[in-house]
């Protein structure tokens, strides 16, 4: 493999470890900031950061978005409002380890729509790859070993994977354009969105500093990951960047684990176990040329 392709695999690994950081300290903000308000401001912390970056790097030789591009922006940000609320709204419900397994079904619903959708191409092993993470994916959902009763948390965390994995896809139409454009644009138009329905259903401000720690937190796991996430994709396309990506579940499992002392039943480490081997499964996959 080139060194472009290796730097490319770095970008979607990087990616992923800081967004594994969103996971325990958005549980933490949660406490004290209402779920839909903490989407917007982690978002516009998002925007806010890349427009500073952007001012740092004048000197830039990148395709800004086009005319052509507005559908697939368009629909990027719409999904990047409703992905983050129901992300938040789902870690009220369930435990933040748990929610960032679930991240993973993200894999999932990427590779199917760059399939179904886009006509991108996909191997055997990234098919049981799916199947793994999905079966996964349902044991997580479970409210309790003595019920098959599925937890509320939990399917909102799955919805927010569904919008995030087709929102994937519509950035992948895009990748080739400037990746901090296109972070500004997702940062500020979604953050403005869910702040606006925030407002609507009448959430309030939470304090100033813990705001501010929202914009830092999104600044560092939304967009700094959002903008290596986009120069990964150029490379090495959306089935394999979300493969790649697949790690930041584990880590945010683990630090939700350390920063807030969670203690997971036995069917937590049955679906780690699922999720670690479609997890490893993914991250090389076979395309179907290949």
């Amino acid at each position: 493999m080139s060194c472009k392709y290796h730097k490319a695999i770095f970008h979607a690994v990087l990616a992923a470890a800081l967004y594994a950081l969103s996971m325990p300290f958005s549980k933490l903000l949660l406490e004290e900031v209402p779920p839909t308000m903490l989407a917007a401001f982690l978002y516009l912390g998002a925007g806010a950061g890349m427009i500073i970056l952007s001012a740092l790097h004048r000197q830039r030789h990148e395709q800004p978005l086009r005319r052509e591009d507005l559908r697939y922006t368009v629909a990027m940000v719409a999904l990047d409002i409703a992905a983050p609320i129901l992300l938040m709204l789902g870690l009220k419900f369930t435990p933040a380890a748990n929610a960032s397994l679930l991240n993973n079904f993200e894999i999932v619903a990427t590779a199917i729509i760059a399939f179904t959708m886009f006509h991108e191409a996909i191997g055997r092993r990234l098919w049981i790859a799916i199947a793994l993470i999905t079966l996964s994916s349902i044991l997580l959902t479970v409210e309790s070993e003595d019920s098959f009763s599925f937890s509320f948390g939990s399917l909102l965390v799955l919805a927010a994977t569904v919008c995030w994995g087709l929102e994937n896809n519509c950035t992948r139409q895009i990748a080739d354009r400037d990746p901090l454009q296109i972070v500004m644009v997702k940062g500020l138009g979604s953050g403005t969105g869910a702040l606006a329905v925030a407002l609507i259903i009448g959430e309030r401000f939470a304090p100033v500093w813990l705001l501010g720690m929202a914009m830092l937190l999104g600044f560092v796991a939304y967009g700094l990951s959002i903008y290596y996430y986009t120069y990964a994709q150029r490379v090495i396309g959306a089935a394999r960047t979300s493969a790649y990506y697949a790690i930041a579940p584990f880590i945010g499992a683990v630090l939700s684990m350390l920063v807030l002392r969670e203690r997971p039943d036995w069917i937590f480490f049955i679906a780690l176990a699922l999720m670690l081997v479609g997890a490893r499964l993914a991250s090389k996959i076979e395309t179907a040329k290949e």
